[in-house]
Order: C-alpha cells, then structure tokens, then sequence
C-alpha cells in the first residue's frame, strides 16, 4: 500500500459503517473480548493510550471514560470526524483526535504508556509496512510500555464463506485460495468481500512483532471458535448461554493449535527497558 490510503480501503470505510460495526452480531464478542484483553493488561488511568488505526473511536471512547488520557489517530478523516462528534454526545474528553499514518505517527519519542494497532496492520499489505508501523509504535512508546496489535487470521474469510454458506459464489472461492495462499485478501471488482487486507497466519503475527523489537508476551485468539456458531445471536441475547461462549473462548484462548480458527488475534508485546 502506498503512502496514501488505498483506494479500495478508503471506499470501503467511506460507508460511515465502522462506529457501528461491533453493535450487531459475532462482532459483539470481538468486541466484549478486545476490552477483556485489554484491562486484563493496561497499566492504571491515567496513563496516556496512544489509539493507533483507532477508526471511529470506540475504544478510544471506551479507554477515556475509564479515566485514560487517550489520543486517537486513524487514516480515515470520516472516522476522526465520527470519533470527535462521539465524543461530544457522550461527554467524553479525548486529548486528541487526528488524522494520520501508522507509520509515520506525529508523536515524540518515549511519550505513551499503550499502542493500540487494533486495525493497521489488516490493512498494510507489505511486510515492511507492517514492521515500520511496528516500529514507530515502539519508538513512541515508554520503556516497559505496552503494545496491543490485533490482526485477522489467515483462515476467517475461509471459515466464514463455508459456515454462513457464502460459497455458492466462486468469487469467493478464488479470494479465499489465494487469501489462504499468501495472505493477500483483495475482493473482486463490484464484490463486498470485505477490502483489501492482509490476513496473518498466527505465527507471522508473532514474527513481526519481535521482528520490530518488542519483547512478546503472548499471542491470544480474541473470538476463538465463538464466532461461528450459527445461532451465535440466540446463544449471545441469552446470558446463561453467553458465559458458555466465554468460558470457552476464554479456556482455550491461548491454545497453539486452535489460534488459526479465531477471526482475530492479538498480541501483546512490551518495549524492552
């Protein structure tokens, strides 16, 4: 990807869909899941969270209100504007919301406590893209400070098209061998098959990170199986039900052999001291 946001990505997030992306469906426990991980780890408010890619700023808003001086920056300006007009309905103070690159952040050194890159690196689809975002959120990062990089696994497309029955279109046969191939996820013109991606395969996730000078502390499936019930919605309104999911998305979190059938993964790394 260029320097500039690609065309194709940038047509996608153009719908205005993202602020309400994680409100409906299995993206509801992405999204229950992503703040378990995070407080699991996070140091106290106040410390100062740097939202990477943060798009419209759910998280960033979420960190906010719990007492966290949080800046956000995402390449998208519609999802700067969506996250500052949040932020006004609710009440809650950002330090900053700006529009920018992931790897070139207008950040100083040593200057944050927490990275998040919950979303940039789906969307580098070079390998030195990827390691250069790494990078510079290392560079800004506290000595022992904490970074959260999220990541879609290399097989969700393929899980996905065979449980919600999508196969009956061989475009997306052809997207998903080659996604499966070399992690390359590009839709077809006139086709919503999400936009263009990169899709890490739970090792590839792990090199890069240490690759650009994290100490890693773990590598977590952040769905696990949960996602592809198919009643998924039944199983999540229901509150018994919903513990049956976490518990088990929870107990097998970190189990090697399951990762590559959660839809996303994070890893979690530490700036050496």
């Amino acid at each position: 990807m260029s320097k500039s946001l690609d065309t194709d990505i940038h047509r996608y997030y153009a719908q205005g869909k993202e602020h309400e992306r994680l409100t409906r469906g299995e993206n509801r426990l992405e999204h229950l899941r992503t703040q378990e991980l995070l407080s699991r780890y996070l140091p106290k408010a106040p410390a100062t969270i740097y939202d990477i890619g943060g798009g419209a700023g759910v998280y960033a808003l979420w960190l906010a209100n719990k007492g966290y001086d949080v800046c956000l920056l995402d390449a998208m300006p519609l999802h700067v504007e969506q996250a500052l007009q949040a932020s006004k309905d609710l009440n809650i103070t950002l330090r900053e919301a700006v529009v920018g690159d992931a790897r070139q952040l207008p950040f100083a050194d040593s200057s944050t406590d927490v990275v998040l890159l919950l979303g940039p690196l789906y969307h580098l689809t070079e390998r030195e893209d990827r390691l250069q975002a790494l990078r510079e959120a290392k560079r800004v990062l506290k000595p022992d400070g904490f970074l959260f990089a999220a990541a879609i696994n290399r097989f969700a497309s393929t899980l996905d098209g065979l449980f919600n029955e999508y196969y009956g279109d061989p475009e997306l046969i052809k997207v998903n061998d080659r996604t499966l191939q070399g992690g390359l996820h590009l839709s077809p013109e006139g086709k919503s098959f999400f936009t263009t991606s990169f899709f890490h395969r739970p090792d590839e996730l792990r090199e890069e990170v240490l690759e650009a000078g994290f100490r890693l502390e773990t590598v977590l499936s952040i769905e696990g199986v949960g996602w592809l019930l198919q009643n998924f919605d039944v199983m999540w309104d229901d509150p018994i039900k919903r513990e049956w999911i976490l518990h088990v998305v929870r107990t097998l979190e970190t189990e090697e052999t399951l990762l590559g059938a959660s839809s996303h993964l994070m890893a979690v790394g530490r700036k050496s001291l």
